[in-house]
């Protein structure tokens, strides 16, 4: 055999030899790898606290991820404070409300739609029309949740918090008062207590705005019912004209600042209360 040949050959084997060993390290790597693994899912079914651990580690670095990645922090369940329904999984008679109410009002269909079915229900759970309820809302606040007057009247329903503030006790204290449901819970309360001591609605509305004692209510109760006819119009299918209205303006918006002394449990139904909402 020539020498070429030899050197050719010993090449071969030498190549042969390199692959054979990285081949066995290889595969003894895998195998180490694949031990590795079994006493680990072993290590983890047998010990719970281990796994749960782990998985704790295991979200904390994707969270970390996704908020370096979106660049902001992710709350899943955020969508649950939102105060909101979609129209259309409204009956035909609430969506119709909400609708025109939307439109009327500019403001967004789906937080409308929850403060219409929410009404519809306190509605039939208190006796009070819920449209009536929706139109004291109107009236009062223009669906701004957040709207405030220069006596302290809050929210949707415009209710006096600091004279009413134990009506918020059982939602957590007066700043649920900002809360458009509660608002809603509350103001409805209030609504029917004033009702029931004036004895129609039309006097009651005149107790709900603060002018039970006065000759004139600033016309707050015509305004409501006219809203109230309007939206029962709206209920039952009939087209109504949209009107855009002025800024709420009602009369504890007008009223002096020094506040009229609220009615004490002795007052007969002969001297009402003077301020309930």
């Amino acid at each position: 055999m020539t020498a070429l040949g030899k050197a050719a050959k010993g090449l071969q084997t030498f190549t042969s030899d390199v692959a054979q060993g990285f081949f066995e390290i290889t595969h003894n790597g895998f195998a180490v790898v694949g031990l590795v693994a079994v006493f680990s899912v072993l290590t983890l079914l047998a010990r719970p606290d281990l796994r749960q651990a782990g998985e704790s580690q295991l979200m904390t670095w994707l969270h970390a991820r996704q908020v370096q990645a979106l660049g902001l922090v992710p709350e899943l369940d955020a969508i649950d404070r939102a105060t909101a329904l979609n129209p259309k999984d409204l009956p035909k008679q609430q969506a119709a409300v909400a609708y025109w109410l939307s439109k009327k009002y500019r403001v967004a269909p789906e937080p409308l739609s929850a403060l219409v079915a929410e009404a519809y229900e306190i509605g039939n759970r208190s006796n009070l029309d819920p449209t009536l309820i929706l139109a004291v809302m109107a009236v009062e606040s223009g669906f701004n949740p957040f709207a405030q007057s220069n006596v302290g009247a809050q929210g949707l329903m415009q209710v006096m918090t600091g004279i009413h503030s134990d009506k918020y006790e059982n939602f957590g204290g007066k700043l649920a008062a900002f809360d458009p449901v509660t608002n809603l819970r509350v103001g409805v309360k209030v609504l029917q207590e004033c009702i029931q001591r004036a004895g129609s609605v039309q006097a009651g509305l005149k107790f709900y705005v603060g002018a039970a004692n006065l000759e004139g209510d600033g016309g707050y109760a015509e305004k409501v019912m006219a809203e109230h006819a309007r939206l029962r119009l709206v209920a039952t299918g009939r087209p109504v004209p949209l009107t855009v209205p002025p800024p709420p303006a009602t009369l504890r918006t007008l009223a002096p600042a020094a506040p009229i002394p609220a009615a004490t449990p002795e007052e007969t139904p002969a001297s009402p209360p003077p301020v309930t909402s």
